[in-house]
């Protein structure tokens, strides 16, 4: 027989973590679910995002935003100022002030410390759960299981009610935050409603009964009704978007169509027959993703003629060469993406890629170059890092390549073999050096977080 204290510790300790999984349900990635980092697709995003961040009052550079490859409509806040953006929300919606207005309501969330208050939140809905608990063990032990059983279960429910309630509080706050912001910005909050009006369409199409008090987010009929009066009063309700940012959005839902989806998929979207830059772009994509060299080198080399200055143009070209196995045809092009992008960490990190696979000596100072101008922009890029550890070992350099090995296994908070590595590089480094004083620093941090981790278990 389990003791009381502990039944109610396992009880509360479940419960608690059901609240959580609700609460992490849009604040959360799952496990199958994989990020997708693109320098043309981000630059587009942080176009639109960085002016609703500094009209926030936020610091944009700290402001992180992620792409993560779903289907699904869904856009969260999550770890404080990180944005996660669905595919399936950027090729589901049709124009640039639709996607703004997802953006600017979750910076809503970040401005109004939505997420550190949804905890404050759920530690408040715990009180009348423990207390339900409580009654519901003793009714057990006294015994009346069936009463006991009710009172458990009536708990959670009133636990998840409380915090829903004020889940849906957040969520019209940043409706209204949003609105502000895009105002702020000098643009249409139209775009706002027509992506709750789409998921009041769809919420209609399900013929599901709706509890609206069981629910951490209004209903979007509800949501759309409130946006739409705030629409109507607003000043630049009828501004539209620009053609260039209308363009941009076109040709990244097509770049995103051309590699996420099945290329017979894509070609039915986009055939032959469609000339337009998005279609023949999408056809790229899809073309390579085939195999089928042949015909994508066509698409992208006529995009190319009309806009010879594009450098994500440019960079596919590289991408497709160098991974069709002829990375000395596809140098070239990757370098004339960092021509034209110098300031694009990413287009340097292909080039770097590009001039190691063809495997020649004389490649690799130029590789290790532009991975340390990348590395300077994103030091936490465990991929750069990966590149840079290879490119010192074909250099000769052991001790270089044992450090970038270290902070590879930093950046991703794998510690052991931070320290592991790190420790193994410092005999061969200058001692009080700028490497060698690096290498202590990822020992020292590495098993001080090794500590607190241990600690918590």
């Amino acid at each position: 027989m389990t003791p009381w204290p502990r039944t109610i510790a396992i009880l509360r300790h479940s419960l608690a973590a059901t609240l959580l999984v609700l609460f992490a349900a849009t604040s959360a990635v799952a496990a199958d679910r994989t990020g997708i980092r693109d320098a043309e697709i981000e630059r587009i995003l942080r176009n639109y995002s960085d002016p609703l961040f500094r009209a926030a009052g936020l610091d944009a550079k700290s402001v992180n935003i992620y792409i993560i490859k779903d289907d699904s409509l869904n856009a969260f806040v999550a770890g404080g100022q990180n944005v996660f953006i669905h595919t399936g929300m950027i090729t589901s919606l049709k124009s640039p002030n639709e996607l703004k207005g997802v953006i600017a309501h979750e910076t809503g969330h970040i401005s109004g410390g939505h997420l550190v208050r949804g905890m404050d939140a759920m530690g408040k809905a715990q009180v009348p759960m423990v207390i339900g608990m409580l009654a519901g063990v003793a009714a057990i032990a006294a015994g009346a299981p069936d009463v006991g059983l009710g009172l458990l279960m009536g708990s959670q429910s009133i636990a998840q009610r409380e915090f829903f309630s004020y889940s849906r509080t957040q969520e019209a706050a940043a409706d209204q935050a949003g609105v502000k912001l895009l105002e702020a910005t000098g643009q249409s909050p139209r775009g706002m409603y027509a992506v709750f009006d789409l998921f009041a369409d769809q919420e209609a199409l399900s013929g599901a009964k709706q509890d609206p008090f069981v629910r951490t987010h209004p209903l979007s009929r509800e949501r759309a009704s409130t946006l739409r009066s705030m629409v109507d009063k607003s000043p630049f309700k009828e501004r539209p978007d620009s053609e260039r940012d209308q363009k941009e959005y076109d040709m990244m839902v097509a770049k995103l169509r051309g590699f996420i989806e099945p290329p017979t998929v894509v070609l039915r979207r986009y055939p032959a027959s469609d000339q337009s830059r998005p279609a023949r772009y999408a056809r790229a994509a899809a073309y390579f993703r085939a195999a089928d060299l042949e015909r994508a080198l066509p698409q992208i080399d006529s995009l190319l003629a009309e806009e010879p200055e594009n450098p994500f143009f440019w960079e596919l070209r590289g991408q497709m060469l160098v991974e069709s196995s002829r990375p000395v045809e596809g140098l070239p092009a990757y370098r004339k993406s960092v021509q034209f992008a110098p300031d694009e960490p990413l287009l340097r990190i292909g080039l770097a890629s590009a001039l190691l696979a063809t495997e020649q000596s004389a490649s690799v100072p130029e590789a290790i170059k532009n991975l340390k101008v990348a590395l300077r922009d994103e030091p936490e890029n465990a991929m750069a890092w990966y590149y840079l550890a290879d490119a010192h070992a074909r250099s000769g350099d052991d001790a270089l390549a044992a450090l970038a090995t270290a902070e590879r296994f930093f950046s991703i908070r794998r510690y052991p073999q931070a320290v592991s590595f790190a420790q193994r590089a410092l005999p061969s480094l200058k001692e009080n050096g700028r490497d060698w004083q690096r290498a202590n620093d990822i020992i020292s941090i590495a098993q001080s977080e090794q500590g607190k981790q241990a600690s918590k278990r």
